[in-house]
């Protein structure tokens, strides 16, 4: 026997309105590239903002999203240009979370980018790390998205931000 539910649709004069609606500049929306194959997300591409760090709670919420993409084998690319708060990184907050001891720290501002793999003989899985320090007045650095343990994507973070620069001051 199939159980059908239906759900009502009310014409949009009728709504009721909320009691209040109000702009929370905390809530604004995080920009983020996604990458799927065959409908199921492979990589997140992650350009940290100042609202990312901007207080405590924004912190622990942000690092606790990049930690969720590599737990549920989500490939990840972040980049922090933003060194305040000092002595917080996201990076170091990852390592931290996923319990990767003995790694060095990686200090903002930084690339970095995470390749979840198979299973490890031992439990759990191999992750990958390549980490890229940013320095000012030095070019920008390139690094792989991974799509795949077998597959990438070369991000030139130059070229990149050359290109969006240049259409930023033309427009």
């Amino acid at each position: 026997m199939r159980e059908s539910t239906s759900a009502a649709t009310v014409p949009s004069d009728s709504i009721e309105e909320p009691d209040q609606e109000i702009a929370v500049a905390t809530l604004e929306g995080q920009k983020s590239l996604f990458v799927e194959r065959q409908g199921r997300l492979v990589a997140a591409v992650e350009l940290v903002s100042p609202r990312n760090k901007d207080r405590p709670a924004a912190c622990t919420a942000y690092a606790n999203g990049y930690v969720a993409y590599l737990l549920k084998g989500v490939n990840l690319f972040l980049v922090d240009v933003h060194r305040r708060p000092l002595r917080f990184s996201f990076a170091d907050r990852i390592a931290t979370e996923l319990q990767l001891v003995n790694q060095p720290s990686c200090p903002a501002p930084h690339a970095i980018s995470y390749r979840v793999g198979e299973s490890a003989p031992t439990g759990g899985r191999f992750l990958a790390i390549w980490r890229r320090p940013l320095t000012v007045g030095a070019p920008l650095p390139s690094l792989r998205l991974p799509l795949s343990v077998d597959e990438s994507v070369l991000v030139d973070l130059e070229q990149t931000y050359a290109r969006a620069a240049a259409a930023a001051y033309l427009v």
